[in-house]
């Protein structure tokens, strides 16, 4: 059976990733979990502070050829080694993900819908819509907490990259969607009815 790839992408802070794992873990022995963010372009050759300084909200920010033909390996069942990006210091760990291929694969980013090549590998595209206040105050906590960042550095970067990156390359990928769901992994009737429609694509293939 050949796998059925669910791409969601939408804003930082958005709410995908949430709900790209509770899809994941709905299905959790038959599917694979990968986000698009562990495909930053690496840059050893670069100081700390000048890595700082990189617009990661761009789509030059990432190694698209990289994810795309790791997608493409797990659409042939094939095993793929996943980079682990390390947010501390912006840079690649040295240590990877191994991942197996599964009937489904859930593949989650702000820019997943932006380059053609990876809209040709998703079965069905959903766009996860939350409002810039909330999707604000969600990366702020996000990154303070999880990421080690200081609070100014935060709504620095969001007022200089993230806001017109977002109104630039990622509120325009709306118009891709298959399907739009506002709030992402709390907007319950949505996951349902995506969980549904998973099921059914598994139960047809099996027929």
């Amino acid at each position: 059976m050949k796998p059925f790839v669910i791409g969601l992408c939408g804003g930082t802070g958005s709410g995908k990733t949430t709900l790209a794992k509770r899809l994941h873990e709905a299905f959790i022995d038959r599917s694979v979990l990968i986000g698009m963010d562990c495909y930053y372009k690496n840059h050893p050759e670069l100081t700390f502070e000048e890595r700082t300084k990189i617009n990661y909200d761009h789509p030059d920010a990432f190694d698209t050829d990289y994810f795309i033909s790791d997608l493409q390996a797990l659409k042939r069942g094939e095993k793929v080694n996943v980079p682990v990006y390390d947010y501390t210091i912006h840079a690649r760990s040295e240590e990877v993900t191994p991942v197996e291929s599964r009937d489904v694969i859930v593949v989650e980013g702000i820019l997943l819908f932006h380059d053609e090549r990876v809209r040709n590998e998703l079965d069905v595209m959903i766009f996860v819509d939350t409002d810039a206040d909330v999707r604000i105050l969600r990366r702020i906590i996000r990154d303070v907490k999880k990421r080690g960042r200081s609070l100014d550095s935060v709504v620095e970067q969001y007022l200089a990259t993230v806001k017109p990156m977002h109104e630039k390359y990622i509120e325009p990928c709306k118009k891709f969607a298959d399907i739009i769901v506002p709030e992402g992994g709390k907007n319950r009737i949505a996951f349902e009815m995506i969980r549904e429609l998973i099921r059914e694509r598994l139960e047809a293939t099996e027929a």
